[in-house]
């Protein structure tokens, strides 16, 4: 009876019954979609929550051969899904019935090297988690007791979009203003996690937000970006050594970054970030110029799908975004906390982006209407390329964005013989797509309030004039307003 009421599988008529007698059904499969249907509402779980119905699912989901009947412990855990979607009771009954318990058992049962059912089984069961996760402190520190780390790292290395979304939910929930499970995410076993998590996202993506979210708060709001940066790399940390080729930028690493840049540059005006990160950003961006190929064009933007360009382009652009924000805003009373800016230039940002940018060949627009042989003798050695497109861009505008407001920098700009060469930037170039509106902000920036690189300006041509040839043949001109000594650039085509 109990095997032909349950369909093709054996389970125990006091586990049975009840399911059947709620649903008014007289076999497993109908019980159970019936009683999804009803679980999707209010008002049905908190019906099925009167009846008891959580605890007799996980002793259904005990008695399944899990090998045998995946369909049905895929029903049950929806069903205990939609149980646990904001209802207070069942997520309580969840927790005293040893609901993780079972659950996590039936993870492991199934196992990790799984076909599309299995992941589908697993994906489940971790939104099962993730809606008993909202219930509250109590809840996720249990879900955490019994997850981490050993089952956490083992779901993170399914390389599914699946698994690793409701993954990242429960580890943010759980962690999220925990004075005791943030710290424990941001050790080592935390971030060997948060590793795998990584290397799946970037070979198969995510469809929510919860990596960013989470990798905002580790990277970003907490300053973990160099421990989770050493434990993507081997738990080596290889910035230290003054060897620059044969480093092996990774695909994760360059992931990191994307994202890394993708927040910072969302969330530009929540977000400051302090020297410590921004330094060692700086020196994965100092190793990666040694590592690429300069004298190969790129073919397209970021990301290339080349792991140490990608490295390179969005260490830049993550320093594009660290100088775009202001000095740090505290109460009288607080010490002021040292300037990132400061410190970037201080370390040489701006020798090497201004070196690099010499090195380059020159805009497109302006090789265009040179004559020819022109550019002929001014170096022996040949000009380099952008690795992608946009790089030139790039460089101008985290120059830009470092002299916006700090004179020293427009200072320096000039004493390294910086300012003709930032306003050879102000033009069309195919291969960086935008460069004109960085260097004309750039060149705006470098003159802004600044008698004396006004004057050199002025002094390059006739009073009150810059013309520059490369800037004339494109119909643009450096003017000095007589009457407030601002500088701007004018269209004179």
């Amino acid at each position: 009876m109990d095997a032909a009421l349950s369909g093709e599988i054996y389970i125990p008529e006091d586990i049975l019954q009840p399911l059947l007698k709620a649903s008014n059904s007289s076999t497993l499969n109908e019980a159970l979609q019936s009683l999804i249907g009803v679980s999707r509402t209010e008002d049905g779980r908190s019906d099925l929550a009167s009846k008891r119905i959580l605890p007799a699912v996980l002793q259904l989901i005990q008695s399944i051969p899990h090998l045998s009947a995946h369909h049905f412990l895929l029903l049950s855990l929806r069903l205990l899904r939609n149980l646990c979607a904001g209802d207070v009771e069942n997520q309580n009954l969840f927790i005293e019935c040893n609901g993780l318990g079972v659950v996590s058992s039936a993870i492991n049962v199934v196992g990790f090297d799984i076909d599309d059912s299995g992941v589908a089984i697993i994906r489940t069961a971790l939104q099962v988690v993730a809606n008993v996760s909202l219930a509250g402190e109590k809840h996720q520190c249990a879900i955490w007791d019994q997850f981490f780390p050993e089952l956490f790292l083992k779901i993170a290395r399914i390389r599914k979009r699946e698994t690793c979304d409701p993954l990242c939910m429960i580890i943010y929930t759980c962690s999220d203003g925990s004075i005791k499970l943030f710290p424990e995410l941001c050790r080592t076993q935390g971030l060997a996690i948060m590793a795998e998590i990584i290397q799946t996202a970037s070979e198969v993506g995510f469809g929510e937000d919860w990596l960013k979210i989470i990798l905002s708060r580790i990277c970003l709001e907490e300053s973990h970006f160099s421990a989770l940066f050493t434990s993507l790399n081997g738990g080596f940390d290889n910035l230290g050594n003054d060897e620059s080729r044969g480093i092996n930028f990774t695909t994760e690493l360059a992931f990191l970054l994307r994202i890394l840049s993708e927040i910072l540059n969302e969330r530009l005006k929540e977000i400051h970030v302090g020297p410590e990160l921004a330094l060692f950003v700086l020196g994965i961006f100092e190793k990666a110029v040694k590592a690429v190929d300069f004298y190969t064009r790129g073919e397209s933007g970021l990301p290339t799908g080349i792991s140490t360009i990608d490295v390179l382009g969005y260490s830049l652009t993550v320093l594009r975004d660290i100088c775009a924000q202001g000095k740090p805003q505290v109460a009288d009373t607080e010490e002021v906390p040292e300037d990132t800016v400061d410190s970037l230039v201080s370390r040489g940002l701006l020798d090497l982006l201004l070196s690099l940018l010499r090195e380059l060949e020159l805009p497109s627009s302006i090789r265009k209407s040179m004559k020819p042989g022109e550019n002929q003798g001014l170096t022996s050695q040949p000009s380099k390329v952008c690795p992608y497109k946009g790089f030139r861009r790039d460089i101008v505008a985290v120059i830009a964005n470092c002299s916006f407001g700090r004179k020293y920098v427009q200072v320096e700009v000039r004493e390294k013989n910086g300012i003709i060469l930032l306003l050879q930037q102000c033009v069309l170039d195919e291969d960086n797509p935008f460069l004109r509106e960085w260097g004309i902000w750039c060149a705006s920036n470098i003159l802004q309030g600044n008698a004396e690189n006004q004057q050199m300006v002025a002094d390059l041509e006739m009073q009150g004039t810059v013309e520059v040839p490369e800037l004339a043949k494109l119909g643009l001109r450096v003017d000095i307003d007589p009457n407030t000594k601002h500088a701007k650039l004018v269209n004179i085509s």
